[in-house]
């Protein structure tokens, strides 16, 4: 092995933690942000920005959609879209550590959708799994005799995200990765713009939220598929995805931090339920 791919092998873990930490944050900035602009309006920008920034830095990507790219990446681009859409919707009526927390669950969710559309066997410990991410849920989500309507939100969200992962496995192989996440992305600017219609779009109000807006669309985005592309030639996909969970952890840890949030004891116990789930699925297999 050559010192060169040595230090890639080194370097690929810390780059890709620091995607998850980007996408943690991502929760607790975007909360204050949409509470000065709309969501659709918001991810109408934010994607919008994404596409051209992805573009820019690659413009040959262009020449590699084909018709069949389009239909397959557009497919997975609707799931990609309506997963935030409805965690953005979420993550307006509730606080950015349970949003971290419940869109985990896609982890989750991915094998059971697996199992029902792609025939793949369920083990014993992905049952075991479910059943405490879904008490972990109801700790995350139940006050007293209601259930909060911004979990159910984020949980739908993490529904659209694990059948947008299962859509990628179907479909991306033999496919350009860099041109099919631009037309996912253009596809995710295109429904929120569609939402936006009703209400019309304006501007990011400020540059508090244009800052956002930029932080989420070009580093939370378009850097951080570039990097994770990268790392993912360094590691094992085990590796990948645990480290990819720790999002929910960043996302909790700067809510507090930085977010001035507080966690009940119920809502702690449940997220560390949540999070056991997430990391006993990543790891059932290498």
């Amino acid at each position: 092995m050559s010192s060169s791919h040595a230090l890639k092998i080194r370097l690929a873990p810390w780059a890709l933690l620091s995607v998850s930490a980007a996408w943690g944050m991502a929760f607790v900035v975007m909360k204050d942000a949409i509470e000065r602009q709309s969501v659709n309006n918001f991810l109408f920008t934010r994607f919008s920005l994404a596409v051209i920034v992805m573009v820019a830095l690659k413009p040959q990507v262009l020449m590699k959609l084909d018709r069949d790219l389009i239909i397959r990446a557009g497919s997975a681009g609707i799931f990609l879209g309506l997963g935030y859409i409805f965690q953005t919707l979420g993550l307006a009526r509730t606080g950015a550590a349970i949003t971290g927390f419940v869109t985990g669950l896609y982890v989750v969710f991915t094998p059971l959708l697996a199992y029902f559309f792609l025939k793949e066997r369920l083990t014993k410990l992905i049952w075991a799994c479910v059943f405490i991410a879904t008490i972990g849920l109801g700790l995350l989500s139940i006050r007293g005799f209601s259930v909060g309507i911004g979990e159910m939100l984020v949980l739908a969200s993490a529904f659209f995200f694990a059948a947008h992962i299962i859509a990628l496995g179907k479909w991306s192989s033999g496919r350009d990765i860099y041109a099919m996440t631009v037309v996912q992305l253009a596809v995710c600017a295109l429904l929120s713009g569609l939402a936006s219609i009703p209400e019309g779009y304006s501007a990011p109000p400020d540059s508090g939220v244009w800052a956002v807006v930029v932080f989420t669309a070009v580093i939370c985005t378009a850097v951080a598929f570039v990097v994770q592309t990268w790392s993912q030639a360094h590691m094992t996909t085990t590796k990948v995805a645990v480290i990819l969970t720790m999002e929910v952890v960043f996302a909790a840890l700067f809510a507090i931090i930085f977010g001035g949030e507080r966690l009940t004891l119920q809502a702690t116990l449940g997220g560390l339920m949540v999070l056991t789930a997430m990391f006993m699925i990543v790891l059932k297999e290498e």
